[in-house]
């Protein structure tokens, strides 16, 4: 299975980096293949390190103005021109998505997916991983965009919540097993 994962570039504490390199080991560890955005920096080269280490591919999305930080021993790498090519391709290259924690980018390309969702665009599942409590805020907003009528479909549709990265694998390979 090809994921993509959005994520964060920059560099974090250990509790981001501890759990993003434990779901990477999974992600290899199961054979599945790394769809991101392409840099080997932060957070991002965490999680690529921890896939290329366990057996798994990586497939890099970087786009033209970020190319110095691409990592240059990934599978594939692909240049977009800019930061929508950059989107659609790894939407594209992906069987499942899972959100972890990221600043503006990942917030924008989390917002993006479930839009395409919610309108039936994007039907492969997705997965917000919640480290160490960090999207509690959005998730609450989620919450109550649901309750109040703005959510055209329950929330549960659109993006499965996991606290663990496990679980969000075990959701994604589910999902995609049974479509």
């Amino acid at each position: 299975m090809n994921i993509c994962v959005f994520l964060s570039s920059a560099d974090l504490d250990e509790r981001y980096t501890r759990p993003a390199r434990e779901f990477a080991e999974l992600i290899g560890n199961g054979g599945h293949t790394l769809v991101w955005g392409g840099s080997d920096t932060g957070l991002m080269k965490v999680v690529a390190d921890g896939v290329q280490e366990t057996g798994g591919r990586l497939v890099g999305i970087s786009v033209e103005f970020l190319r110095a930080f691409a990592r240059k021993d990934a599978d594939e790498m692909v240049i977009a021109k800019d930061l929508a090519e950059r989107k659609a391709l790894l939407l594209a290259r992906s069987d499942a998505v899972v959100v972890m924690v990221g600043g503006l980018g990942t917030l924008d390309e989390a917002t993006e997916i479930l839009e395409l969702r919610k309108h039936g665009l994007l039907d492969k599942p997705v997965a917000l991983l919640n480290t160490v409590g960090f999207y509690d805020g959005v998730i609450l907003q989620l919450r109550r965009m649901e309750d109040e009528g703005f959510l055209p479909l329950p929330l549960m549709e659109l993006v499965y919540l996991a606290n663990e990265g496990a679980d969000a694998l075990a959701h994604l390979e589910d999902s995609v097993r049974s479509r």
